[in-house]
Order: structure tokens, then sequence, then C-alpha cells
């Protein structure tokens, strides 16, 4: 479901409800990733959850690119940002964003044609990967997981470390799911027991059960950690701060990025290498405009019935640690996903060649 979505293709998806009723806050499971049964009829799916895709600077004479990706909304900030200042006009493109149900349903797209780009998580990338899909990740946009570690309200004070969640349930989106990997990654790191920790998959509904006292702790995204705070819970550790990963992870956790069809490397070289360039302005105008900018560049049916006000303080809180500074892919945060994986029993050690999947040589050259 959108940044927390199911890690292992195995896993079946539905469609889900806001974590906490916010409008902006929207995210869905999908279906897995099957080669052989991509969906033929994507781009007339697609099309119906296009939110924006008209460029303010469209006109003849730029060529029309599809790009599909998961939809969350502090993932896609950047790339209607983009849009939304000319930079994929200014480098000749008419960029048709694609609003998918997930990571996974963008990475579906990608493979079968429907589109000619993906922007997904990179777990997301390494499944598709792993199970045979022939893809090139070539660009970056987000560099940290969207997941806080919260404490319950009522555990606040008995909870100050992470070795202090032996014994304690943490509450995930799911089994195989992003958040558990993350969850298990920072628990070994710590030097925590994780066989003394339990897991209880709960859905979509994390932050009432933490309100609550349903777990000790949970994975939570915002905006569930500004309200869990509110009522006196606390963070344990959050992932979207760039000094609390490079304490808690080692530094940068690669996240949204850019994929292309592998055979098709060659005669896009020219048309990534814009993208690119395009969005690489598109992220430093997400680190640096005022966040009222921001919202006026997201289609209005992305915000409408959301706390507009909460969500300026969200992007003004953790844009600079979120949004990269470079597109430039980061190989070790791309390794600390990939060992994330391997801990949770999501990937066998040294299935995934991250020299083929990662395409770093493209931007420079």
């Amino acid at each position: 479901m959108g940044c927390c979505e199911a890690t292992n293709p195995n896993l079946s998806g539905k469609l889900t409800k806001p974590q906490v009723g916010r409008a902006w806050d929207w995210t869905a499971e999908e279906a897995p990733l099957d080669r052989r049964t991509a969906v033929k009829g994507m781009v007339a799916a697609a099309g119906a959850l296009t939110l924006g895709s008209c460029s303010p600077a469209s006109q003849s004479g730029l060529a029309t690119l599809r790009l599909a990706f998961c939809g969350q909304l502090l993932c896609v900030i950047p790339y209607e940002v983009t849009r939304a200042r000319g930079h994929f006009a200014d480098e000749g493109f008419d960029v048709e964003l694609v609003y998918t149900r997930g990571g996974n349903a963008a990475m579906q797209a990608l493979v079968g044609g429907a589109v000619e780009y993906a922007g997904t998580s990179f777990d997301v990338a390494l499944q598709a990967s792993v199970n045979g899909a022939e893809i090139l990740r070539f660009a970056s946009t987000g560099r940290l997981p969207l997941f806080a570690l919260a404490v319950s309200p009522e555990q606040s004070g008995e909870i100050q470390e992470i070795q202090d969640l032996e014994g304690r349930t943490i509450g995930i989106s799911g089994l195989g799911n992003a958040d558990h990997a993350l969850a298990l990654y920072v628990l070994d790191r710590a030097g925590a027991d994780e066989t003394q920790v339990r897991f209880a998959a709960i859905g979509s509904n994390i932050y009432d059960a933490l309100r609550i006292g349903q777990v000790d702790a949970a994975m939570v995204q915002e905006p569930a950690l500004s309200l869990i705070l509110d009522v006196q819970g606390t963070e344990l550790v959050n992932f979207m701060e760039i000094e609390q990963a490079r304490a808690q992870l080692g530094g940068p956790y690669e996240f949204m990025g850019v994929a292309v069809r592998a055979s098709e490397r060659n005669e896009r070289q020219d048309e990534m290498r814009r993208l690119a360039a395009a969005l690489a302005r598109g992220l430093s105008d997400t680190r640096t405009i005022p966040p009222e900018e921001i919202i006026e560049a997201l289609p209005s049916a992305l915000v409408a019935g959301g706390d507009i006000e909460q969500l300026m303080d969200i992007i003004a809180r953790y844009r600079l640690s979120l949004y990269p500074e470079s597109v430039g892919i980061d190989v070790e945060a791309a390794r600390r996903v990939e060992a994330a994986q391997e801990l949770a029993g999501l990937l066998t050690p040294g299935s995934v060649d991250l020299d083929a999947l990662l395409y770093t040589d493209l931007l420079e050259g």
C-alpha cells in the first residue's frame, strides 16, 4: 500500500482506506507483480487515475511521456512540482503523471509496456528484478522511507530505546511489507533480539491501534505520527529525518526513484538524461520554494478535504531530509534496502545483481 506496500510479490492486496482519514494520505495495496499477466489495458485504467496530467506548458512539439508511480503524496510531490514549474517542458517533454494503486501496479505498467517510465520505492524495484523484470533504475527522487517508529501514549515512559522493544508488540501494515522489513533492520542494527519482538499485522488502521494501546509501538507514516504525538505518544525513531536515519540505519535508505525497461536503454539515453535533469530542478525547487507553492503545484483532487496547514507543516519539516540534492543514485543507500529485505527473508542473499539493476553511469557520462 503506497510506501508500506507488500514487498513480497506473492502477497495479494486490496484497496485500503486512508490511515487516519486525511484525504491526502490515501494509499492502496495492489495485486502481485506477474510479467506474464501484466495488465494489457493499463493505459486505459491508468488514465482514470491520472490527476492533473496536462502540463501547464503542454503544446505541440513536446514529446509525450507517461510516468506511472505510487500515489503516496510525499512521494509524488517532486514530480508534480517538476511538472507545474515547467521543467519537463523545458526539456521538451509533456509528461503524463499516472497515479497507480501502489508501486507494484506502476511497475506492472512499465513491464507490460503501458508506460515509458515508472517511479516506485526501491523495495518494489528489487522485487521486480528478482522476479525477472528487466528494468534499470537510473534516477533517485527520495532518499528516506516514509516511516517513523512511534510508541503508544501508555508505553512512552517505558520504551526509551530500540532494545526496550524486546518483549513488546510492534504494529505493522502486514508481514513482509516494507515497514516490517525496515523494523527488522533497525532492530538488528541496534543489537535487539528480534525473536523477542512480536509483530501485529494491522493493515491501514495502525494509528487507532497505537493510540488506544492495542500495540506498544508501531510503524506509522504522516500524518499519523503528528497525531500520535498530539496525544502524548512518542517518536522512538523517525526515519524521515536524515540525521536519525544516519544514526539508526547508517545513512540514507534508497526510496523513490525512476526505472525504465532495460531493453530500451540505448534508444532512450538522451531522453533519460533530460528527464533526470528536469527532475533534478524539480527536487531543488521542492527543497527551497515556499510550502504554499508546493501545495499549489498539486492537483486539487489530491489534497481536497485534507488538512492543508498540517500538510504544509509536514512538508516544511521533512523536505530537506526526504528529497536528495541530486537525482544520482546512492549505491550504499540501495544496499541498505537490499540488506533489510534479506534480513526479512524477502530476498535470498546474492539474488539481485545491483550492478545490473542500478544504472549509475547515465548521469556520470
